[in-house]
């Protein structure tokens, strides 16, 4: 197994994905190994800091970085020598089994768009997010970030998407799948939810529940949310915003620390043909050691065969 990172990714590249990939690769056993894409002038004097044998990881150099800030399609086009870019041309070839980045996430998503591409049958990718239910454990929600406007059959596609994940990643026995909505009643809604909860209702692999509002997001009415990306990543951010408040306000709460993103490494981008994953842009190395694990269980449970399946 070969776990691709992307080294220079991130506001606090490379030293912290460095540092998360050693952390990672402690955990790893011996056939399991990071491929660390980026510059390996940077990387080597972070490994000598920490006392770390080069040899533990592989390495791809590069000599070009896609900022945070820049257009994505432009910089992966014009920059093939970038982390980024060449981490897609070896997910592609099947140099790597998974591959994972906290950098540009416009670039990742366009990446993995053209290189790895969609799953045949798969409208649109969604990225799926966990978020902390008040009891214990998470649920799913997505898209949160990749589609800002859906079709109907999409986000029909993002519940079957969302369950898949939740049942082989997290073991999750026959998922509850919501719609987002404005009101639990069938008919609530704006024009898109109501012309997707029939589709939803009848779909026989999901385990429709019904709609849900934003009062219901913590609790154990659903284990997979659906909604566009616009409204995913409003809520995604808000969620993220509860953290940050109890951490300034100096506020400890079991409940509000399972809000940190660290604990979730990355996103993954579900229905394209490889495991991708996209962390946060202030990932730790915390957060970095999470997303490759994540990568790993990824790999690990063939979830990409099993949505093939899916969507055949």
């Amino acid at each position: 197994m070969k776990i691709g990172l992307d080294i220079m990714g991130g506001d606090f590249a490379p030293k912290a994905t460095v540092l998360g990939a050693i952390a990672a690769q402690k955990a790893l056993s011996a056939d399991q190994k990071i491929v660390l894409f980026g510059d390996k002038d940077q990387i080597l004097p972070i490994l000598s800091d920490q006392q770390i044998d080069p040899d533990v990881f592989e390495y791809v150099h590069t000599t070009e970085v896609i900022g945070m800030g820049e257009h994505a399609t432009k910089a992966v086009f014009q920059k093939p020598n970038s982390s980024i870019s060449l981490g897609f041309q070896y997910l592609k070839e099947g140099q790597i089994d998974s591959f994972s980045s906290a950098g540009n996430t416009g670039a990742m998503l366009v990446g993995a768009m053209f290189s790895v591409k969609t799953v045949s049958g798969v409208i649109r990718p969604a990225i799926a997010s966990n978020i902390p239910k008040s009891k214990s454990g998470f649920g799913i929600l997505l898209d949160v970030g990749a589609n800002a406007d859906c079709k109907p059959d999409v986000l029909l596609q993002f519940g079957i998407l969302g369950s898949l994940y939740a049942e082989h990643i997290y073991k999750m026995p026959n998922p509850k799948v919501a719609l987002m909505n404005l009101g639990e009643e069938e008919e609530k809604g704006n024009m898109l939810t109501q012309a997707t909860f029939p589709l939803m209702k009848e779909c026989p692999i999901i385990n429709f529940v019904g709609n849900i509002e934003g009062r219901d997001l913590f609790n154990d009415k659903a284990d997979v949310i659906v909604c566009d990306g616009f409204t995913g990543n409003v809520t995604l951010k808000l969620a993220e915003t509860f953290y940050v408040l109890t951490v300034e306000k100096g506020f400890k709460d079991q409940f509000f620390d399972r809000f940190n993103y660290e604990q979730y490494g990355g996103s993954p981008i579900l229905g394209i043909n490889a495991p991708v994953l996209i962390g946060h842009g202030i990932s730790s190395p915390e957060a970095i050691k999470n997303m490759v694990l994540l990568s790993r269980t990824m790999i690990e449970t063939n979830l990409v065969d099993k949505i093939k399946e899916a969507f055949k």
